[in-house]
C-alpha cells in the first residue's frame, strides 16, 4: 500500500468521521498534496511508501518549506497537517509511530487581532444603501456583528435554525458542532425585514431554499460573496480595505470583554473549545487600557 492510497482514506475520514468543512479538507490536500510531492522527490520514487514517512524524510521537508520562504503560520499549518496525516498512519496500522510528533515548528509572532470601533461598526452597518438587496446586507452585517459568527457559520444558516422571538440562532461550528448565537434587538429588526423581501425573491425566481441567506438569484449567499459585498460596502463607509468578514467576529469579542463581559461566557459564544484562544482579546483590552493610561495618567 502506498502512502498516496491511504491519503485518500484520510480525506474521506477528514469529511465523514470528523466532520471537517470542505474548506479544512480542501487545505489538507493542498498541505498533504505538497509534502508527498516532496517526499517522492526526495526519494526519486514514483509513490511513497510506509517506510519513506520517516523522521529524516520528514526533517528534510520541514528544511525544504522553511527554506522556500513561506510565512512561520503556512509552515506551522503543513507542520500541523503532517502529525494528523501520521496520526492517522498509525492509527491505521500502517506506520507504528508518528515520526511526526518530533518535529519542531516555528516559533509564531504573537500578534493582536484587528477590529473595528464601535464607531466603524456603525459605519459599516449604515453602509448598505437602497437598492433591491440592501435589506439582506444589512441583515447579515447585523447578524455576523450581533452573533459573533464566522462567515461559514454566517452562510450556513438556515430559516429552522433561527428564533427570532427568541432572539437567537443555532450555529454550526468548526467539526459540524452546534452552539447558541444571540441576535440583538437591532439585528431582530434587519432579519425581519430582510425575510419578507427573502420571500417576495424566491417567488420572482419560483424557488424555494432553505438558506437563510440568498444571492440575487435566489441560491444560498457563499463565503467568496460575503468578501465581495464586505468589500463594497466598506469602500462606501471609507474603513479600512483590509477588513475581512472575520474581524467583526474580533470586534464582538472585543467589545464584550471591553464593556465587562465574563470571558469563560465569551468563549461560549465565539464557541471556542479553549480559552488560551478567547483570551487574545483581553490582551487587545488591555493593550488599550495601556494606552489610555499612558495618554492621560499625569505621571504616567
Amino acid at each position: 500500500m502506498t502512502l498516496e492510497q491511504v491519503f485518500a482514506d484520510f480525506l474521506m475520514h477528514l469529511g465523514l468521521e470528523k466532520n471537517s468543512s470542505p474548506q479544512t479538507v480542501k487545505a489538507y490536500r493542498e498541505d498533504l498534496t505538497q509534502a508527498l510531492t516532496f517526499l517522492r522527490d526526495h526519494t526519486k520514487q514514483s509513490s511513497t511508501r510506509p517506510e519513506d514517512w520517516n523522521l529524516r524524510s520528514l526533517r528534510a521537508l520541514t528544511a525544504w518549506l522553511h527554506n522556500q520562504g513561506y510565512a512561520k503560520s503556512t509552515v506551522a499549518r503543513r507542520l500541523a497537517a503532517v502529525r494528523s496525516f501520521g496520526k492517522y498512519l498509525c492509527r491505521e496500522g500502517v506506520i507504528p509511530t508518528n515520526p511526526a510528533d518530533s518535529l519542531r515548528g516555528p516559533r509564531l509572532d504573537k500578534t493582536l487581532p484587528h477590529f473595528l470601533t464601535l464607531d466603524d461598526v456603525q459605519k459599516l452597518l449604515a453602509a448598505p444603501g437602497t437598492d433591491e438587496l440592501a435589506l439582506r446586507d444589512r441583515a447579515w452585517l447585523e447578524t455576523l456583528y450581533s452573533g459573533g459568527l464566522r462567515v461559514s457559520e454566517l452562510v450556513g444558516l438556515n430559516l429552522a435554525d433561527v428564533d427570532l422571538p427568541e432572539g437567537i440562532a443555532v450555529v454550526r461550528g468548526k467539526g459540524k458542532k452546534e452552539r447558541l448565537a444571540l441576535l440583538g434587538h437591532p439585528a431582530q429588526i434587519a432579519l425581519r425585514d430582510w425575510i419578507v423581501e427573502r420571500a417576495a425573491l424566491l417567488r420572482r425566481w419560483n424557488k424555494v431554499s432553505d438558506a437563510v441567506f440568498l444571492n440575487c438569484q435566489a441560491t444560498r449567499l457563499t463565503v467568496r460573496s460575503v468578501g465581495r459585498l464586505l468589500a463594497k460596502h466598506l469602500e462606501v463607509a471609507g474603513l479600512d480595505p483590509r477588513t475581512t468578514p472575520h474581524t467583526l467576529r474580533h470586534s464582538f469579542a472585543t467589545h464584550l470583554l471591553d464593556a465587562g463581559a465574563d470571558i469563560r461566557g465569551v468563549q461560549e459564544l465565539l464557541g471556542h473549545k479553549s480559552l488560551s484562544t478567547t483570551q487574545i482579546y483581553t490582551h487587545v483590552s488591555t493593550q488599550r487600557l495601556q494606552q489610555s493610561y499612558h495618554k492621560a495618567h499625569p505621571r504616567a
